[in-house]
């Protein structure tokens, strides 16, 4: 019988497959005497497969593995090399699993083979042949098949109420998932597993560095590889995930990650913490000459718009203080909020966040705290609301509606233009719905987390850029031939 410390074997690769068999956690990241095999592409065979290692409604896709350790070991053809690779034999089919103990079970005997029978009499004795037949008890064939297939369904509704009780208590995390882009989508919000690995590629290296909210508040800034965790990182980066995607409650988290409340806080801080500064501190404000370079054709009237401006406000929980609550309270949303300063470029990635502000600041005073001015030039322009009057305190070019100004009706120039302003500007909106398409944002913030707002949020902004594709897929920039 193979052992469980496999998982606990950590390797040096860079990898990050997994098992897609329920109840293994296999990781390619942590295994390194383990050998990940994708599905066979014959129809019959890859059907046998999903059979043997029970799984309903599976989608394959070519990140689908299956470890070696559910498979025979003369399944197996070993590499001739220390850099060589373990292969499979052709129709080879997964058949050690945990529900087995990771073993087969011996050949069982047929109803014939297991029944006593009497031993062949003499063929010159024929009257004892006849009183063989007639005193013979031997029951029907027929019901000894009857009543082992009986005994069969009991066995195996036994062992499934079995698995059904080990895959209850299986541990929640992005292995049960890799299969699905769908459930990855719902529980990530990123578009599929292929891109969020992709994302955990970039972010894994500094993982190590990591320095737990725990043992910052004990004064002891070790690195979080030297700390015991009850999770894996990429675990607890999915589990972080799930807060903002989904909304969840710290209680839900804990039950369904089968780890301690107090856990959940500390990972959700430390993961808030450390994505706001990795991701942060990667350069998301983009020179004009590039943004040039991928600038779309709908964009071709205002060929010098560097970014485009929109604010958008969180509903948050009303202060007891007065003075506090006439200062975060929005005019607009005739509710207490926070406000922040969003830019895009026309492309549609983001490149400017600002921090959260009081709900009550006008568009004109969060342009000028934001630090935004300092990132424009006298050749740069910069695509508006109406409400944004920021003329005298920008000094570029600003593309904004046109205002009746106490006349009855605009131009056909100045409605044309406002059309077209219009018809871009609303990609800025766009990009704003997806932002709050991480469910966290959907209650009232409440004001325990006015400490750690302003990381969720724009670890928020800034994961859209990693999550989807473009805003208008007519946007993409085909390679040249």
């Amino acid at each position: 019988m193979m052992k469980k410390t496999f998982k606990y074997q950590r390797s040096m690769g860079s990898t990050s497959e997994h098992c897609c068999v329920p109840m293994c956690q296999a990781s390619a990241k942590y295994n390194n005497i383990l050998s990940f095999h994708t599905f066979p592409t014959d129809e019959e065979l890859r059907r046998k497969w999903v059979v043997a290692i029970r799984r309903d409604n599976f989608t394959i896709t070519p990140h689908t593995r299956v470890c070696s350790r559910h498979f025979k070991k003369e399944d197996l053809r070993e590499p001739a090399s220390e850099k060589g690779r373990r292969l499979l034999k052709k129709g080879s089919i997964p058949a050690l699993f945990q529900w087995n103990n990771f073993s087969l079970p011996p050949v069982r005997t047929s109803v014939w083979e297991r029944r006593d029978r009497p031993l062949p009499l003499d063929d010159h004795a024929p009257e004892q042949d006849e009183a063989m037949e007639e005193d013979s008890g031997d029951p029907d064939p027929a019901s000894a098949v009857a009543a082992e297939n009986t005994a069969l369904r009991e066995e195996v509704r036994l062992l499934r109420e079995q698995v059904e009780s080990l895959t209850m208590k299986q541990r929640f995390g992005i292995h049960r998932f890799a299969a699905s882009d769908k459930d990855i989508r719902f529980f990530t919000r990123f578009a599929s597993y292929t891109l969020l690995m992709r994302f955990w590629a970039l972010i894994e290296p500094a993982v190590p560095s990591m320095v737990s909210v725990r043992q910052a508040q004990r004064g002891n800034l070790t690195e979080s590889k030297s700390a015991t965790h009850s999770l894996q990182p990429i675990d607890e980066c999915f589990m972080f995930l799930n807060y903002l995607a989904l909304g969840s409650k710290q209680r839900d988290l804990a039950d369904r990650y089968n780890v301690h409340q107090s856990t959940v806080s500390r990972i959700i801080a430390s993961w808030s913490n450390f994505l706001y500064t990795v991701l942060g501190s990667a350069r998301i404000w983009i020179p004009q000459e590039q943004i040039g370079e991928y600038l779309p054709e709908d964009f071709k009237d205002y060929p010098d718009t560097t970014v485009i401006l929109d604010c958008t406000e969180l509903k948050c929980q009303c202060p007891s203080s007065p003075l506090l609550q006439s200062e975060v309270f929005s005019t607009y949303k005739s509710h207490c909020t926070l406000k922040g300063l969003i830019g895009i470029a026309p492309h549609g990635a983001v490149t400017f966040v600002s921090s959260l502000y009081a709900g009550s600041i006008s568009d004109k005073q969060i342009t000028k705290e934001s630090g935004i001015i300092n990132l424009l030039k006298p050749d740069m322009a910069v695509m508006v609301d109406r409400g944004f009057l920021i003329e005298d305190i920008v000094p570029c070019k600003i593309y904004r509606p046109a205002f009746l100004a106490g006349r009855s009706q605009m131009s056909a120039a100045e409605v044309r233009e406002t059309q077209a302003i219009a018809r871009l500007r609303v990609h800025v909106e766009r990009l704003i719905r997806r932002v709050k398409e991480h469910k966290f944002f959907d209650t009232e913030i409440p004001l325990r987390l006015f400490g750690s707002i302003n990381q969720l949020y724009t670890v928020a902004c800034l994961l859209t850029n990693y999550e989807n594709g473009p805003l208008v897929k007519a946007w993409v920039k085909k390679p040249e031939a």
